[in-house]
Order: structure tokens, then sequence, then C-alpha cells
């Protein structure tokens, strides 16, 4: 696969993927993760790879399915259903670092409205886009065809989108009612270090917290109160190949995707981890997580294993 070969070409995410892929010893989730199990098992010669993920509020899940520029809602019994195709870039089209059209993050509004990132390595196409139910899908927001739009949050307080943008360092602001994408943060925490930097963000608590994949780090920024952009803070190191992630909603704890050693870190305040899940339990170069009550999701993408991208579901105890 692409994406698999891309990896293991880079000089930040080789030694990693050399020794983590198929040599991860077996581990069984730990608490504060229980039950984990397998809810879908996921085509992958029909290029369903599951990129990110957003839970709706019936348990079903909505994914991108990255290479193959589909959005699907994935039911509790691993059904499968196509909401929507993004259109095709000229077949001469690069995107930056993957080569391939690259569908990425999503997230969804309380109206039902969901938004993603789609990267083409055209004008015409990368940037956001915005799918209501029953419609069709919409581009809101453009970016540079060199852009890598990856990770994708929205402020439930001001309706803001923020994409973390893998090869220019760059987090972007959005309107969701559309407009011209700002360059709300950068810097070199943000930036690549030879594959992709700033990857999966989220917002809590007033602040932007991105992960670099190539660093392995989690990063916070602060929203001032003028909307503008703190001093980026770090805070945890020492997460190779960190992907998208979710706080578990106790204090800042995060539950980190490594994709590259299948494994699912627990991040506690103090930056410190721990690894709650790994190959064992049936990841498969995990990509995003998400968090619903007491249920955690993780997509999973085999982007290196090319064995089984699935979509797998713990449960989460807040007592432990």
């Amino acid at each position: 696969m692409r994406i698999s070969t891309l990896l293991q070409a880079s000089a930040v995410a080789l030694t990693a993927v050399a020794a983590g892929v198929l040599t991860v010893p077996a581990h069984a989730s730990t608490l504060p993760l229980a039950a984990p199990q397998v809810v879908a098992h996921l085509d992958l010669a029909q290029g369903r790879q599951p990129e990110n993920l957003t839970v709706l509020p019936n348990g079903n899940t909505v994914v991108t399915f990255a290479f193959s520029r589909q959005v699907a809602e994935i039911d509790c019994h691993g059904a499968v259903r196509i909401l929507a195709t993004l259109p095709a870039p000229a077949a001469d089209a690069a995107t930056p670092v993957l080569k391939s059209p690259f569908l990425g993050g999503i997230v969804r509004d309380d109206n039902g409205v969901l938004y993603f990132a789609y990267a083409t390595g055209t004008a015409d196409l990368t940037g956001i886009w915005r799918l209501a139910p029953g419609g069709t899908p919409q581009r809101i927001a453009a970016l540079p065809a060199d852009a890598l739009p990856n990770g994708l949050a929205r402020d439930e307080r001001t309706g803001f989108l923020y994409a973390a943008d893998s090869v220019l360092g760059t987090v972007w602001r959005i309107s969701a009612g559309g407009g011209t994408a700002v360059r709300w943060a950068t810097g070199a925490d943000l930036q690549p270090g030879g594959f992709l930097g700033a990857n999966g963000i989220k917002i809590r608590d007033r602040a932007v917290w991105v992960s670099n994949l190539d660093n392995g780090t989690l990063l916070r920024i602060p929203i001032r109160p003028d909307g503008t952009a703190g001093p980026t803070q770090v805070a945890a190191t020492g997460l190779s190949g960190i992907d998208d992630f979710a706080f578990t909603g106790r204090g800042n704890q995060v539950l980190a995707a490594l994709n590259s050693s299948n494994q699912i870190a627990l991040v506690a305040d103090n930056g410190t981890h721990t690894i709650v899940l790994d190959h064992a339990d049936g990841l498969q170069n995990p990509t995003s997580v998400a968090v619903r009550g007491d249920r955690v999701w993780v997509a999973d993408a085999a982007y290196l294993t090319q064995q089984d991208p699935n979509l797998l579901t713990a449960r989460l105890l807040r007592n432990n």
C-alpha cells in the first residue's frame, strides 16, 4: 500500500516500524480499558482503511477511508454504508508526501453535519468539506495545493474548525460556515521531521491540542481571549508514531494511537504514559481514537501490517 511504502522509507519512522510491527509482545488490555473486541473487519481490497472517526448518538461510527476518498457509517454489527465519495483529482495530481488523494479527520456538529479534511495536491479540491444529512459533499474552505490537512477538531464553544496540516506544520482555523482558512498557529513544534508533523488535533479547556507524529509529542496551544494562538507548550514526549488521540474526560488524560507500534497509550496529566492496548488486542496500525461515555473506539488502518483494517471497541472503566 502507498502509505506503507512511505512510512517504511521515512527515516523518522523506519526504526519503529522495523522493530515494532511484527514483534510487539503479547500484552492484552490494561486498565482503565477492558474487554476489547473488534466490531468490524474491513475489506482491505476495497481500500477500506479507516483514518479517522466520530461517534454518532446511536453508537454507530462514521469513518473516513483515507485512500478510497470515502466517508462511511459503520453500525454496531459491523455493517458498512458509504455516505459519500469525494471527487477524484486529475490523474497527474500528487498529494504532498503521500502522493495519493488523502481523506483525513472528521467531526460532527449537533445538527448531524459532518466536516472532513481532504488533500489532493490540487487547489480546486484540497480543503475542508462538509456533508449535511441527506446531502452531497461540498467544499467550504480551500487550502493550498501543497497542504496536507490531517486531523480535524471542532470548538463547540465557538463553532470554529481547526485542522492540523502535517506537511506545512500549521494549524488552520476555519469558520463552520465556510470562507477563508486562517493560519492560526505555526512553529517548529508543528513541523515534520522527515515525514509528517502536526497530525491529530482536539479542543479542550480553551486550548488546541496537537500531536506531532515525527517528534512523538503531544502539544497544547492556548486559545487567547481574542481567539489568537498562545505559545505552544509540550505536554508529553516519547510517543513514537503518535497519530490522533482522544481525551478520556478525566483531567487532561489522553488515549493516543501509536500507529507504527500497534499500541494505544494512556497519557497522564504529567505527560507520562503507559500502554493499555496493543497488537494482541487486535490493533492493526491504529490511526484514531474516540471516547463517548464509557466506550472507546479505535480505528485501525493496517497501513503497515496489511492484514486486517478494523474498528475496535473497549470499555472505559471510570473507577480505575
